[in-house]
């Protein structure tokens, strides 16, 4: 019998077969798994059934199917893909961390010992004041560096607090940090639990901008590992703090104008948050485990009206801003968020 004849035979057996083993899964459309079958005939010893063949082919097909399957979003793919329509428009400013104003922000305990020396604020500074931050990113490349999808950024967050609520000091903003920093950020081709995930490696500044004794800053390297599924996103950034030299005098505006602020700051940072249509939970922890000395930040973000969100902040621990890096409190703000976090 031609080859011919054996495989129009083969077709019409098949036909016959598909009744017998109808319980399968098909994994590929009729002509992936035609081409197949003829392809394994040509191949296969004269003694292999139809029904072999067949699932023979099934298998070859699933897998090839599972190795093409597309990647399924998660809350930072999806909210990165946004960002990449416009990020180049001049007339589009693109969010970097969260923006936010929170016109009450209450302390059990706030920090008047750093200002000690700073004329008479330390006696009338309130424990009630305003706080806002403002985040911002550029683009440094427009195709891709190293793998598909990959980003070199430059961001910048500042972050201020206002007393606002003061009467006797005429109102001023008790203390801003300045944060620039350079990163790249890199998809990476691993997908544990049916997610994704990327890692962004970085270096930032910190400052308060201030001199002499409530001078405060710092210097770090880091790298992010992120992870995404769904509605759910993690955050692991530990860092390595540059070394300053040490002050020879204290009043001296060169060298280290805080040298144990990883005691109070930690070395790593792990974030977590979750997304719905309507809310966004956060939470975001740091800890020095031979110091015992950490900071939490919980959040929750809810609907308003048109763009704007709600915003409910708590904080606990060390390390709110750079004046209070070494200063222990519980605060609660209430305001109103401009972006969310994802």
């Amino acid at each position: 019998m031609t080859i011919k004849k054996y495989t129009a035979l083969v077709k019409l057996s098949i036909c016959i077969t598909i009744g017998s083993i109808s319980q399968v899964t098909y994994a590929a459309d009729d002509n992936n798994i035609n081409e197949c079958l003829l392809s394994e005939l040509k191949a296969s010893a004269q003694h292999v059934t139809v029904k072999q063949l067949y699932l023979l082919c099934e298998k070859k097909l699933s897998e090839q199917q599972a190795v093409n399957k597309p990647v399924k979003l998660g809350v930072i793919s999806r909210r990165i893909i946004q960002e990449r329509k416009t990020e180049f428009d001049p007339y589009v400013l693109t969010p970097h961390k969260m923006n936010y104003i929170l016109p009450v922000l209450t302390t059990d305990k706030i920090n008047r010992s750093a200002y000690e020396d700073f004329g008479d604020w330390s006696e009338h500074i309130e424990e009630v004041e305003a706080k806002f931050q403002i985040s911002l990113k550029v683009p440094l490349n427009n195709n891709d560096l190293f793998v598909k999808g990959d980003g070199l950024f430059f961001g910048f967050t500042l972050k201020s607090w206002w007393q606002i609520y003061s009467d006797n000091i005429s109102k001023p903003f008790r203390e801003t940090n300045y944060q620039p920093e350079v990163f790249y950020l890199a998809p990476l081709d691993w997908h544990p639990l049916g997610g994704n995930t990327g890692l962004i490696v970085g270096f930032e500044h910190q400052s308060n901008g201030r001199s002499q004794l409530i001078s405060r800053s710092w210097n770090r390297a880091y790298l992010n590992f992120l992870y995404e599924k769904d509605n759910f996103a993690l955050s692991f950034r530990p860092w390595f703090r540059l070394s300053e030299d040490a002050k020879e005098d204290e009043l001296s505006a060169e060298g280290d104008d805080n040298p144990d602020i990883g005691d109070y700051m930690g070395h790593f940072e792990l974030s977590a948050i979750y997304k719905t249509s309507d809310y966004e939970f956060s939470i975001q922890g740091r800890q020095n485990f031979s110091e015992h000395h950490g900071g939490l930040e919980l959040g929750v973000t809810f609907p308003l009206w048109g763009k704007l969100r709600g915003y409910v902040q708590f904080t606990k621990g060390y390390g709110e801003s750079l004046i209070d890096y070494n200063h222990d409190q519980q605060r609660f703000g209430l305001g109103v968020a401009l972006t969310n976090i994802l």
